[in-house]
């Protein structure tokens, strides 16, 4: 049923629930897992002298959630990819999800205020409302 499953990865616990779902749902389907980070948005701080220590401490930091989510899915006998960007996170999982056509996507929410989540949006709300697949958001 689902051959190409996103999990989306923000160093949460929330988030890495969201591995633990994708593990069993894997299990179960044979699905090839691709979890993916996106870390804050840093190129228009190019000119910055501080640029590229910020850039380098992101990708570690990135990396590090990365490694950690990997850690969980360790004994799986599934392809498992990693995706490790830059940018705001709802729309770098949108486009990961519709490039590698993936059939479902599972995050976590860090589960905001009520009314800071209607201020500022939430990356679950982005997503859920134009991924192009389902969306599994994990509490």
């Amino acid at each position: 049923m689902f051959t190409c499953i996103i999990v989306a990865v923000d160093g949460s616990k929330n988030g890495f629930q969201a591995v633990d779902h994708a593990r069993e749902l894997g299990a179960r389907f044979n699905s090839k897992i691709i979890l993916v980070h996106a870390y804050p948005h840093t190129s228009d701080m190019r000119t910055y002298e501080a640029y590229d220590r910020l850039l380098g401490e992101r990708k570690a930091d990135g990396q590090k959630i990365l490694d950690q989510a990997r850690t969980q899915l360790e004994k799986l006998p599934l392809e498992i990819s990693e995706d490790l960007l830059e940018g705001p996170a709802a729309e770098a999982i949108i486009r990961v999800a519709t490039t590698r056509k993936a059939e479902l996507i599972i995050m976590g929410t860090r589960g905001r205020g009520t009314l800071k989540g209607l201020l500022l949006g939430s990356v679950s709300t982005k997503i859920t409302n134009h991924a192009p697949c389902p969306v599994l958001v994990v509490r």
